[in-house]
């Protein structure tokens, strides 16, 4: 038993190696088949369009402009915790106290996902929220632009209104090491090309 785990490691790097030969016998055969190559290439363009029309559709659809995003911190915790993916709705609904929301500070890309703690609304009808996150001590003013008291409703990208647990760890993984996800762009490029489909 202990054998197999210790042979395991050559075993797999083995069959690693026999993959990678084996896709770039395919990339070459591909080569020299210019017709085939541009038969995949329009395959390889297929998937990255279909995948910007789904998320142009859910922009449309939640009338949000980043329909979907990760819990990169701590924040939000018990709530929803780091690596959480969450489902975005900026719908014109009012927003209540209470409400897990994602905005956008002025001259920062990162939005942050964070609870609505206060709402002023105004006799013009625009509104002004004031945010924290649960896990924190103080609410966000730290954390708006300089001078900035009040998000308005132009800040929020939009309310959370689902959740799934922990899949964006992938996403995190792939931010904090950036080699890794050319790497892996790169390898799930070279498969669809060198995918043959069957007759």
């Amino acid at each position: 038993w202990i054998g197999k785990i210790i042979a395991s490691p050559g075993a797999v790097l083995s069959k690693m190696m026999e993959i990678v030969d084996q896709q770039i016998r395919e990339l070459k055969k591909l080569w020299k088949n210019k017709r085939l190559l541009m038969h995949q290439g329009l395959n390889l363009a297929m998937i990255v369009f279909s995948a910007l029309m789904i998320w142009k559709g859910l922009m449309f659809i939640t009338k949000s402009e980043s329909p979907v995003v990760v819990v990169l911190s701590g924040s939000m915790e018990p709530a929803f915790q780091r690596g959480d993916i969450l489902f975005l709705n900026n719908q014109d609904n009012p927003i209540r106290v209470g409400e897990v929301v994602v905005f956008k500070i002025k001259d920062r890309d990162i939005p942050i996902v964070h609870r609505v703690m206060k709402v002023h609304e105004k006799k013009d009808g625009s509104v002004e929220l004031l945010t924290k996150g649960d896990n924190n001590r103080v609410d966000d003013r730290g954390l708006y632009a300089p001078g900035q008291l009040w998000l308005e409703r132009e800040d929020i990208l939009g309310r959370a209104i689902g959740t799934i647990r922990y899949v964006g760890m992938v996403t995190i993984i792939l931010n904090d090491y950036p080699a890794l996800k050319y790497v892996l762009v790169g390898i799930m490029g070279l498969f669809v090309l060198t995918n043959k489909e069957e007759s």
